[in-house]
């Protein structure tokens, strides 16, 4: 009896799974299609995943990051 439970319980747990992949994909579609609509609204979808990211970084991490930027392209005489 607990084979069944645990192979129960385990496609439970795969179903789950399967339905929150479904879920991550078409999310992943919609904010495609926002890149997409900004894109032929005339900005670059490029920049703005640059700027998602930097919005989603602690300040402080997001300023040592700049930092360390700043540092490499003043290394490479990119300033």
């Amino acid at each position: 009896m607990s084979d069944t439970v645990a192979a129960d319980q385990l496609r439970l747990f795969i179903e789950r799974i399967e339905r929150l992949e479904e879920e991550k994909k078409g999310m992943a579609d919609d904010i495609r299609d926002v890149y997409s609509e900004a894109k032929s609204q005339g900005y670059d979808s490029k920049t703005m995943r640059a700027i998602v990211r930097l919005r989603k970084m602690e300040k402080h991490a997001r300023d040592e990051a700049e930092a360390l930027l700043d540092t490499y392209k003043a290394a490479l005489g990119l300033n």
